[in-house]
């Protein structure tokens, strides 16, 4: 494995499937708004599976944004330990599917993972096939950015502000 790093911002989900892609375009629009630094990483993830597992396991810290498909008002954002998110994850559906989980899971096998914290938000649309978000999801980015300063603030993180931003 690579050089570890303090705190890892990782996007998940599948931009095809509208509001599905929420992570990901957060953390794009996030990686606008801040100036790098070494103690934290900004990164898409996508639904790149078990090729994550780098990236996992050379963190501290991890902080997953993603989206959390429960019966609730659409936009409403949630907080979880990994713990806590493990009542919230849908039952396997195939042996040949990896899921985000199941990534997680191979992290803790080989006594890699780290502290991990889920910030997630419940979809208005999710089962069309667009690469738009609903408007409402996208008016959430200041609100997750909210919690995502809340959670750095806790690890001793300050985020330097892009002059545009």
């Amino acid at each position: 494995m690579s050089e570890r790093n303090f705190v890892t911002v990782l996007g998940i989900g599948n931009i095809l499937m509208g509001d599905e892609g929420f992570g990901i375009h957060f953390t794009r629009w996030l990686s606008r708004r801040y100036r790098p630094n070494d103690d934290i990483r900004i990164i898409d993830g996508g639904t790149l599976g078990y090729a994550l597992l780098d990236i996992i396991c050379s963190c501290d810290h991890l902080i997953i944004v993603d989206v959390l498909k429960v019966d609730d008002a659409p936009g409403s954002i949630y907080r979880f330990n990994k713990e806590e998110m493990e009542l919230h994850l849908p039952p396997p559906t195939t042996a040949h599917e990896v899921t985000f989980p199941d990534v997680l899971f191979k992290s803790e096998l080989m006594g890699e993972a780290p502290e991990t914290i889920f910030l997630c938000i419940v979809p208005q649309d999710y089962k069309d096939l667009r690469m738009e978000m609903t408007p409402l999801l996208y008016d959430k980015f200041g609100e997750m950015e909210k919690f995502l300063l809340r959670e750095l603030e806790k690890l001793n993180i300050k985020l330097e502000s892009l002059p545009d931003a």
